[in-house]
């Protein structure tokens, strides 16, 4: 089979027409921007990992009210956090200047603020009666029970790995395509276990590896935010690309004024993986929370999501103040390359910019 008749493949099984995957942005996506992504022929996304299960729901329901096509809903993955009373309390007096700062008190006590898929038979429960089209896992997989049932369901499956070990645990769990998750994406990075080495593969490398060795397609993302870099990454054997960052700036997301300003500033030039945040390392825009947890005083970082507990009240703190420099301004290393336009249109640019692409190496060949 060839290249080109491979990814037509994956696309037939997703029911798409492009090889444009939006991802499931948790807290920047939402209904609206899945549908218009979905409308124009590519494959939309809900991030429902950090909703309960009612909420989920919900979001799926609202997304289906503005678009008949498929779409993708994500869920976390991760190992449940282990509640650690003295980090969390040295966190949180760590913190509590710089709440005070801001006229405002730490939280006495910290928790988990959403539960991992692993451990939510309710949402589980959402899914087999609501019955998306796609499923995608982050972190992880969950039990090969709960694969097989939402298989039984009719949904496909997409499972992001980010080294050659991860993407076998997925290649062996039976879904339909390894999301490969280069160093350059923004947002959470999607490790197995977050106590383990990183080999911090790149986007390019990553793909071409994945594609040598294993037989399941292969989806590229981190860094890809045109229609060159889509064609960089079909070019290299992955059958789509999923692109995040180059949607943030769509008008059709949930981003606040001080995220927006960010990524369309000078900030979006500079990038960091940072653990402070949440407590699990996410590439976010160079800010003051980064620049905070990068202070070598710095004690240990709560588990995640409990550290995530304490950033939402930080953030919610300064931004009272009209200070928004301690969100979650989650962005890939490219994000300069973000445009501000509704999500139709990018998707408009995006085919013809691949098209371009596509067609000038076919001239050159």
């Amino acid at each position: 089979m060839t290249q080109q008749a491979e990814a037509g493949a994956l696309l037939r099984r997703l029911g798409i027409d492009q090889p444009i995957i939006l991802a499931p942005m948790a807290g920047v996506g939402t209904p609206a921007l899945a549908a218009a992504v979905s409308n124009a022929g590519g494959l939309g996304s809900i991030g429902v990992g950090a909703m309960n299960a009612q909420a989920a729901r919900k979001a799926i329901r609202d997304t289906r009210e503005l678009t008949a096509r498929p779409f993708n809903v994500n869920v976390f993955c991760h190992r449940p956090a282990t509640a650690n009373a003295a980090v969390e309390r040295q966190w949180l007096e760590w913190l509590a200047p710089v709440f005070q700062r801001y006229g405002a008190e730490p939280p006495t006590k910290l928790g988990e603020i959403y539960t991992s898929f692993v451990a939510d038979p309710a949402m589980l429960a959402v899914f087999l009666d609501e019955k998306p089209a796609v499923v995608s896992f982050h972190f992880g997989l969950p039990s090969a029970e709960v694969i097989a049932k939402l298989r039984a369901a009719g949904i496909r499956l997409l499972a992001s790995a980010t080294n050659l070990d991860e993407a076998a645990q997925v290649a062996s769990a039976g879904v339909d395509a390894i999301v490969a998750q280069g160093i350059e994406a923004g947002g959470h990075r999607g490790v197995f276990d977050p106590a383990a080495r990183d080999d911090q593969l790149g986007t390019f490398a990553l793909t071409r590896l994945l594609v040598r060795e294993f037989d399941l397609p292969v989806i590229a993302a981190g860094g890809i935010m045109d229609g060159a870099g889509i064609a960089a990454a079909l070019a290299l054997g992955a059958q789509a690309a999923q692109l995040g960052t180059a949607f943030v700036a769509c008008s059709e997301t949930s981003i606040d004024e001080g995220y927006r300003c960010a990524i369309l500033g000078d900030a979006a030039r500079h990038t960091t993986l940072t653990l402070a945040i949440s407590g699990r390392a996410a590439r976010a825009m160079l800010n003051r929370f980064t620049e905070l947890g990068s202070e070598p005083t710095a004690p240990a970082t709560p588990d995640y999501p409990i550290a995530y507990d304490a950033g939402k009240a930080l953030h919610a703190a300064a931004k009272a103040k009209g200070e928004f420099g301690y969100g979650a301004q989650w962005a890939g290393q490219a994000a300069a390359l973000a445009r501000e336009m509704p999500a139709a249109d990018l998707m408009a640019q995006l085919e013809a910019e691949l098209k371009e692409t596509i067609g000038r190496l076919q001239g050159l060949a």
